[in-house]
């Protein structure tokens, strides 16, 4: 109590003491007077901290052997004191702290336990595994499960978090998702045929591991029914997507995201067709990469294969679900998928239709869709069953995820893609690439963002028809420094700004080596060209830009999975590790070691004579 008083008086309140016993819950008049007290302490700014008063209490039976009913009953520690007094003072709220983060499905340090945000008596009760009892107090958990069923089922919502982190009362009154709740209604928030987000990763890889087992002929008949069950669900599908986009629309959406969205006249016939031309690639699990004989009947095999379970967080775009789905089973990889809410309806025929092929042999829990946002940090956490994260959206998605996870994730934050005409560049090439890049998709991540031009160049008459034509196209352009007070338009905010739209901001650079300079300092990393006639100017550029793809006269549009020739792409990445540019199926396989022995043992390396001899592949 001396403490209390400290830390209280701190905060220019004061703390009380009342003691209590289980007897005295069974008077009336106590319970009468209960509410009034506190009440008056409160006003009074003092806080009133109860306990038992262990000096007289006549409590026989522990806390385990008592069926607590209603707030007349005994209470045995601290936590079933405390639901008790939240009943009798009609609480809004009752928190409890533990020595852990909240409630596990098993002991805290087993590392496959797993934290539940939201305690569901009727799925919950049963199937969790405690562990030892708390080392701070009498209860455990178990007995703060007890309590906290109690309160909540009398009305009382309860949130077990721990009393150790800082700042957690304050985050629980602020609405962070902390800790465990308990609340009388939360069998209605989620169903109980729901699956966990452990349980359904586990599936996914479960039937990943069958996917791979079977033949290649298989995976592809599996890949060419989806692209024919597509075609045919046309019209379904294009009936889901209008309700989707006339939504979105209405919810006032940018026209961005809507574009996105929408799955435009002929989408369903060009996403059939690079699913066959998936199908039809060379089979892409087990293949030996290398073989190296290391001593005589010793060799030792490179060979390719699936990475495992991914999670692709995507946005607005629901051909990436049918892009991603393709690849994940050619690869041989488990997936879920989480969409963005405004293509809801449209992911979820697509799931339908592509999961409806899939054969038993395999198991349709190979792909699952994950519905709600509140399972992706569950998800995230999981680093010990999902072996590759992808983000498909904005800057603010990738970076939270890249922020939130172990799991390696694989991705670009931004699409900040440049054109530089050089000095020599053909004015009527300059102009087609850069119309084209802007204005083929402007949402695009591979869409020019920032035009910059040789100084020799702000004169030319080629160079002012490429601004007229762009204002003429409706593209809203922005300067920098130089380019603003040149060509008198509205001056750019910052170099480093994807604008999703038809917007682009134009610099005036010295030369090449000024251009790569800029697209260091402002790029993203993603994709840049130039267009110039100087063969020595383009080698240069092409060799010492640090991006993922970097183009000679050509459009930075051109930098797709399916225009490379992959069929399609799970991303574009700006990672140099694991996978850089557009990611098919060679971005979603790893490597694995196969040895080949007739009975060599290493003895401390004086029974074998090395002879490290490379092999022919076949």
């Amino acid at each position: 109590m001396a403490l209390y008083d400290n830390l209280f008086s701190q905060l220019d309140v004061t703390s009380s003491q009342l003691l209590v016993t289980d007897n005295d819950f069974k008077s009336p008049d106590f319970r009468m007077q209960l509410s009034e007290t506190v009440d008056t302490l409160l006003s009074l700014r003092s806080i009133p901290i109860f306990n038992e008063n262990d000096a007289i209490s006549t409590r026989r039976a522990p806390y385990e052997t008592f069926l607590l009913q209603d707030s007349s009953g005994i209470f045995w520690d601290n936590d079933s004191l405390a639901a008790l007094l939240a009943l009798e003072l009609k609480a809004d709220l009752l928190v409890l702290l533990s020595d852990v983060e909240g409630l596990y499905s098993g002991p805290p340090s087993d590392p496959h336990s797993k934290l539940i945000n939201t305690y569901i008596k009727e799925k919950h009760e049963g199937l969790i595994t405690f562990g030892d009892k708390s080392r701070v107090g009498r209860g455990g958990m178990h007995a703060k499960v007890k309590a906290a069923v109690h309160a909540a089922d009398s009305g009382t919502p309860v949130i077990i978090t721990s009393g150790f982190a800082a700042d957690n009362i304050t985050k629980v009154l602020h609405g962070q998702r902390i800790g465990t709740l308990f609340h009388k209604d939360s069998h209605l928030w989620i169903t109980l045929t729901d699956v966990g987000a452990r349980e359904m990763a586990l599936a996914a890889r479960e039937c990943s591991r069958k996917l791979q087992s079977i033949p290649s002929h298989e995976r592809r008949k599996i890949l060419l029914d989806i692209a024919t069950a597509l075609e045919e669900k046309e019209s379904a599908i294009k009936a889901e997507n209008d309700a989707d986009v006339s939504a979105a629309r209405k919810a006032g959406y940018d026209d961005s995201l809507v574009s996105r969205l929408l799955l435009k006249p002929g989408k369903i016939a060009a996403l059939a067709k690079s699913i066959r031309t998936i199908a039809d690639m060379k089979e892409p699990i087990g293949q030996i990469l290398s073989r190296t004989e290391l001593a005589d009947g010793l060799v030792l095999e490179k060979t390719s294969c699936p990475l495992g379970v991914l999670l692709i967080v995507f946005e607005s775009r629901p051909d990436a679900l049918v892009q991603i789905a393709a690849l994940a089973i050619r690869s041989g990889n488990g997936l879920l998928l989480k969409g963005g809410k405004e293509a809801n309806r449209s992911n979820a025929i697509l799931h339908k239709i592509i999961t409806s092929v899939i054969p038993d042999t395999v198991g349709k829990k190979l792909i699952g869709i994950v519905t709600s946002r509140e399972e992706i940090p569950d998800l995230l956490k999981l680093d010990d069953v999902i072996d590759l994260v992808i983000p498909r959206g904005s800057n603010y998605l990738v970076s939270q995820i890249k922020n939130t996870t172990k799991i390696p994730v694989l991705g670009h934050a931004d699409g900040i893609c440049h054109v530089y005409v050089d000095k020599s560049a053909n004015m009527d090439m300059a102009r087609h690439i850069v119309v084209d890049a802007k204005l083929d998709y402007p949402a695009a991540c591979n869409a020019m963002e920032t035009l910059l031009v040789h100084q020799d160049l702000t004169t030319s008459t080629g160079f002012q028809e490429l601004l007229v034509e762009l204002k003429h196209e409706g593209v809203s352009l922005y300067g920098g420094p130089r380019a603003s007070s040149l060509f008198n338009i509205a001056f750019a905010d910052s170099f480093h700004h994807e604008y999703n739209s038809k917007a682009c901001t134009i610099e005036v650079v010295d030369d090449v080596q000024d251009a790569i300079d800029h697209i260091h300092k402002h790029g993203s990393g993603h994709t840049e060209c130039i267009v110039t006639e100087d063969q020595e100017v383009a080698e240069y550029f092409l060799h010492q830009v640090d991006s993922a793809a970097v183009f000679l006269n050509a459009s930075t549009r051109f930098c797709d999975g399916a225009r490379f020739g992959l069929g399609a792409e799970v991303g574009i990445s700006t990672s140099k590790i694991h996978a850089r540019g557009p990611v098919g199926v060679e971005g979603l396989l790893t490597t694995r070691w196969v040895l080949r022995g007739t009975g060599q043992v290493v003895k401390g390396d004086k029974g074998v004579d090395y002879t490290h001899k490379k092999l022919a592949l076949d």
